[in-house]
């Protein structure tokens, strides 16, 4: 019969009298007794020390007990004589159940008779991270010196999961493969309005960069104007059949001034300015995104809303850098400016240069979620276009050409403008500084609007430039009824005639055409699929598929 190896019963008696823990009785042999301490004394609080302490054991295991000089012996919690005892594993207690100093580690702030020392607290910050150093908060770890990390490219995600990544699937590193690392990127701030998981920022280059994890949603490669939108097929949607023809479909033409003085500063007529202030006033608009001087660096342009008409007039002129304004679409970062509405509610006009508006007339054409530009993209009920036939890098312009080449400090100049085929530069009294063909700036020009066919801006509402329009005149293109609808608004406070000069635009126009089709590596066909596919683009221009599985 099976036992146990206890009490000799076997398994089926014991399962029938079967016996729950209990404190034992006092007849229980001593081995097997539970100390249940005294509150009132310094009890022993477990079996340590019970047996070895009656059998007058000697600690000899490094400090668990100590001997009287009357050969009595004691345990670190049995002993009543007083003396402190060592123990390197734990503090015992002396006969007034006080804690006894040993020499292991002890308790902060507790000195060797148990009273409590004064205690240092930090006062809670309010409305930030706490921060419980004297560092500042920013400051991050760094490699310590002498290590050399290696950062595992993307690549090693293949190598983990051994699986290849789908043709179809399109990932923000081919946008940066195809785009930004070719030098390729217009700065429209397109795929940072995109991306429907806020992953792409704008880096200190002014070029976008992934921030987070990207989810290969392909949105930001399908809306870049220079990667999967096929532009022209945008133009053709927004304008109709003949936008792809002569001057884009539009409803009418003028050469207009604002007859006011503080036009003086403004860029030709200050038609832009006048026609967002008076949308404004009528409470069309509550604020127009537009391009304002950077405080730090002289002629660097960057976004801006406008929510008044002294802020307007403030910052009319043109500045021959990109702001990246689709970039700048989400509306929290201006809510101090904004009136107390709800966003779904909210009015705003866009002044860019074609691309952008290619963009937006893109984004807003799909009912997709854009995280955190969305209210901004929906909020767009006005755009207008800058004539352009390219743009430029601001370092490149400004730091070299202009002040390292020329001898101009930008802090010195008051106004620019291309115009005639001229780069013309003003200082603050009006006076020429520079008029010099436009040719000898080209390599500080964006490279991707080499590409671009789009001098009159398709896309948008209204059209503004210097092209086809006297000094002090500003040429104006209608193309949409909401862009009369901003014109008859305006014209009340404007000087105008019908343009003077349509086949200037449409020459320009046409070499615009002429450069885009010499650059582009694709076919512009305005009736294929809006979207180009990675894969189709990859096999025009060379670049690699699945980049990031190459170690991009």
């Amino acid at each position: 019969m099976e036992t146990d190896g206890n009490d000799g019963r076997d398994a089926e008696d014991r399962g029938q009298e079967r016996t729950f823990p209990s404190v034992p009785e006092s007849e229980a042999r001593d081995d097997d007794a539970v100390i249940v301490p005294d509150a009132g004394n310094a009890a022993p609080r477990s079996r340590d020390g019970t047996e070895h302490a009656r059998e007058g054991a000697i600690a000899t295991d490094g400090g668990h007990g100590h001997e009287h000089a009357d050969g009595d012996s004691c345990s670190p919690n049995t002993c009543t004589c007083g003396e402190k005892t060592a123990d390197t594993s734990s503090a015992g207690t002396d006969a007034t159940d006080k804690p006894v100093a040993t020499d292991g580690a002890g308790v902060a702030n507790v000195d060797e008779e148990g009273n409590l020392g004064d205690l240092e607290f930090t006062e809670p910050a309010e409305n930030v991270s706490q921060d419980v150093y004297d560092d500042a908060p920013d400051t991050r770890v760094g490699v310590p010196d002498g290590v050399d990390l290696d950062t595992p490219e993307y690549s090693i995600r293949s190598e983990m999961n051994d699986i290849e990544t789908p043709d179809e699937k399109t990932w923000f590193m081919e946008l940066d493969e195809a785009v930004i690392d070719e030098g390729r990127c217009i700065q429209c701030g397109t795929c940072v309005a995109a991306c429907p998981s806020d992953s792409i920022g704008v880096g200190d280059d002014d070029l976008p960069k992934l921030v987070k994890m990207c989810t290969g949603c392909s949105l930001c490669w399908d809306f870049c104007p220079r990667g999967g939108l096929r532009y022209e097929r945008q133009w053709k949607i927004t304008g109709g059949e003949d936008n792809v023809k002569g001057a884009g479909d539009p409803i009418t033409e003028f050469s207009a001034k604002v007859d006011d003085d503080w036009t003086d500063q403004a860029q030709d007529g200050g038609v832009v300015t006048g026609i967002l202030a008076t949308l404004l006033e009528e409470g069309e608009i509550d604020g127009a995104l537009i391009a304002t001087e950077s405080e730090e660096e002289a002629w660097k342009a960057e976004s801006f809303l406008a929510t008044t008409k002294e802020e307007l007039i403030e910052n009319a002129g043109t500045v021959y850098n990109q702001t990246l304004a689709l970039g700048n679409l989400d509306l929290e970062q201006w809510e101090d400016k904004l009136p107390d509405k709800d966003w779904d509610d909210l009015s705003l006009a866009l002044v860019g240069t074609p691309c952008e508006i290619e963009g937006i007339r893109a984004l807003q054409d799909f009912e997709w979620d854009y995280q955190a530009q969305n209210q901004g993209i929906r909020a767009v009920d006005y755009t207008i276009a800058l004539m352009c036939t390219k743009n430029f890098n601001y370092y490149s312009l400004m730091g070299e050409m202009v002040q390292e080449q020329r001898g101009i400090d930008p802090e010195d100049i008051g106004k620019m403008d291309v115009l005639h085929g001229k780069m013309m530069i003003y200082g603050h009294d009006g006076e020429m500084i520079l008029e010099e063909d436009i040719e000898n700036f080209h390599d500080a020009a964006l490279k991707g609007c080499d590409e671009c066919a789009d001098f009159t801006g398709f896309c948008a509402d209204v059209t503004v430039g210097s092209v086809g329009s006297s000094d002090e005149y500003s040429s104006v293109i209608i193309r949409t009824e909401q862009g009369m609808k901003a014109w008859e608004l305006t014209e009340p406070t404007l000087d105008y005639h019908d343009l003077e000069d349509r086949s200037a635009i449409g020459k320009l126009q046409g070499w615009d055409k002429k450069k885009a089709f010499e650059s582009l590596e694709r076919p512009f066909d305005s009736d294929a699929p809006r979207f180009i596919d990675y894969t189709d683009h990859a096999e025009n221009y060379g670049t690699a598929l699945n980049p990031h599985d190459q170690g991009h």
